[in-house]
């Protein structure tokens, strides 16, 4: 199954993508991922990724869509993967249709998980992550037991800087502006599946599962 996730900063798309892929035996493709691991490993990909990210920007299609088509030529692609977080924009999008073309394929599914601002500006600037092991949590809804103390590995909790609220804004302004208009260039062509995120993470992948026709999901804490 070939399918591609939408939606704003921090309805969780991410964390649901991991599920989905897990699930269907398919390769999980996150451009924002590819970026982060770029800029841990100091690359100079990585640093020219950093200077848009810390300031809530998009990364120039021009440093994303040859990541993402050389992602999709890969063996374990050819029976299916979940796009996540690409394509960002309506170049991008008819980059990906050129390079499906291409390879003989089609989107079989989008997943549009939809959240309003407030919360998900609420939702992004409670975010903390663990420096050692990633583990993520929220200072309201995920606590800690000890904190800004990791529960799994003692490691320091950190905010991530493009988590802090004034980022947040200029992210889902940069959506709305640039983002969002990608649902109605989908509409008519792929099926496409709205999801509400304001229900418990759990409640939302029992939506995502069930709209791609998996009865049920096990969700690790």
């Amino acid at each position: 199954m070939r399918l591609m996730l939408l939606g704003a900063p921090g309805v969780g798309k991410g964390s649901q993508a991991v599920l989905l892929a897990k699930a269907l035996s398919v390769p999980h493709i996150s451009t924002g991922d590819i970026f982060r691991c770029h800029i841990v490993n100091n690359t100079e990909l990585g640093k020219e990724a950093q200077k848009y990210m810390d300031k809530g920007m998009l990364v120039p299609d021009e440093l994303t869509v040859s990541i993402v088509a050389s992602r999709l030529k890969q063996d374990d692609c050819q029976d299916g993967f979940i796009l996540d977080g690409f394509p960002r924009t309506i170049n991008q999008a008819v980059f990906l249709d050129k390079v499906l073309d291409e390879l003989k394929m089609q989107l079989d599914m989008i997943i549009n998980i939809v959240l309003d601002d407030r919360s998900i500006i609420n939702r992004l600037s409670g975010r903390r992550i663990c420096a050692k092991c990633g583990a993520v949590y929220h200072i309201e809804d995920k606590a800690p037991a000890n904190e800004g103390i990791c529960d799994l590995c003692k490691g320091e909790l950190i905010q991530r800087e493009d988590d802090n609220e004034e980022t947040i804004v200029r992210r889902l302004k940069v959506y709305h502006e640039m983002t969002k208009p990608l649902i109605d260039n989908y509409k008519g062509r792929v099926k496409m599946v709205d999801v509400e995120s304001n229900k418990s993470f759990e409640v939302t992948t029992q939506k995502v599962f069930s709209a791609v026709g998996l009865k049920s999901a096990k969700v690790e804490a």
